[in-house]
């Protein structure tokens, strides 16, 4: 007989816990990434080795080779020349500190996802999106490479492209994960009130968020941070002149390589985000005295505030290294309750259209499923009694 889809078969709750585990890895590893950029470890180590690379120097003939060849790039030679072994050894421990936890995040997916597929554990309709997510994984790891390599050669900081392109793939895959696993939570979807407007809002919320992690990515590559130092005026004025916004060839390159643009961006959406937030708070309130939605919006709105609020005192002071990592650290916290109140709104949309895919049902199993650890009948056919 064919298992049904039920609660003693698959386990929602198990699945949801360890995908949560991993989203939390995820944030640790971005934090750890942000120390690793503003400490400028991210070049420390020149070489890519997936396996071996695992294991830090371990002699002090390991230590004094890695050491030399950090000296041979272009870094060490215009910021850190004359460093000694010691000081070396704290920006090498950053950027190790980084890609291990890439690799644990990896085992930390692959393991427990191939256990619960083995047990049965994981539903069908979930298992490609799963799948899809640990090969964006996989593309990190690649990616992450790709970004130290460009500065290794003819750079003294890695690309601001390949920055703001690894930060927010890093930042799609957490999204997806607490995506999928709010999806998981059926009953959930209940709580939150129907209204196109209101779901459209809080998803372009999350939209925009992500898009500002990619612009708050660029500031960082281009270190525009330290400059323009004032609030809430930039370069002397709230709006900069255009002949100075605009002056690179072609137009596109200013929105990336041009220091004044790129920050007039990144402080413009977050206005943006602000008052779009404010908005959806209100709206929201309108179509629910209580319950997760007017919490989640309500939470959103506050982390969105105090966000901006240390962006600003970031900017004003000249990015300090705890400054810099509670911005940061904020920005992860906005998006992750960006994302588990769209995906709310979202899951009651599709659960009440119809829309979700089902992995089965009980009409379409035969009159009883099986309980896989025991063997024993668990369910029947609705109407059948005794």
């Amino acid at each position: 007989m064919t298992a049904g889809f039920s609660g003693d078969r698959f386990h929602p709750r198990a699945v949801r816990a360890w995908l949560y585990a991993v989203a939390a890895l995820i944030f640790a590893m971005v934090l750890v990434g942000g120390a690793t950029r503003l400490t400028e470890s991210g070049l420390s180590i020149t070489e890519w080795k997936p396996v071996m690379g695992a294991l830090p120097p371990l002699s002090a003939g390991e230590w004094q080779a890695a050491f030399e060849k950090y000296q041979a790039i272009p870094q060490y030679r215009a910021l850190n020349l004359g460093m000694s072994l010691d000081q070396f050894k704290t920006i090498y421990w950053w950027e190790w500190t980084h890609r291990l936890l890439g690799r644990l995040i990896g085992v930390a997916f692959l393991l427990p996802f191939l256990w619960f597929l083995w047990r049965g554990r994981v539903a069908p309709a979930w298992r490609a999106p799963l799948w899809f997510i640990f090969a964006l994984g996989a593309l990190q790891g690649a990616v992450g490479w790709w970004m130290v390599a460009s500065g290794l050669a003819d750079r003294v900081e890695v690309s601001q492209y390949r920055l703001a392109t690894h930060l927010v793939l890093a930042c799609l895959i957490y999204v997806a994960i607490i995506w999928t696993a709010q999806r998981m939570d059926e009953h959930a979807a209940d709580e939150f009130p129907g209204g196109g407007r209101i779901r459209a809002s809080a998803i372009s919320l999350l939209v925009l968020v992500l898009v500002q992690l990619y612009l708050g990515a660029l500031v960082a590559g281009l270190r525009a941070g330290y400059i323009y130092n004032t609030w809430p005026l930039i370069d002397g004025a709230f709006v900069p002149d255009a002949a100075r916004l605009f002056f690179n060839t072609p137009l596109w390159r200013n929105f990336f390589e041009n220091t004044l643009t790129v920050q007039f961006d990144h402080r413009m959406l977050a206005y943006v985000i602000w008052i779009g937030a404010l908005l959806h708070l209100v709206d929201v309130a309108r179509a629910a005295k209580r319950g997760p939605a007017i919490t989640g919006a309500l939470v959103l709105f506050a982390f969105v505030t105090l966000q901006a609020a240390l962006g600003i005192f970031t900017l004003l002071l000249r990015v300090p290294l705890p400054l810099a990592l509670a911005h940061q650290a904020t920005a992860m916290l906005v998006l992750t309750v960006a994302t588990v109140h769209a995906a709310g709104f979202a899951a009651r949309h599709t659960r009440h259209s119809g829309a979700r895919p089902q992995a089965a049902s009980p009409e379409s199993t035969t009159p009883a499923s099986v309980n896989m650890d025991s063997g024993l009948a668990v369910s029947r056919r609705p109407g059948m009694t005794g």
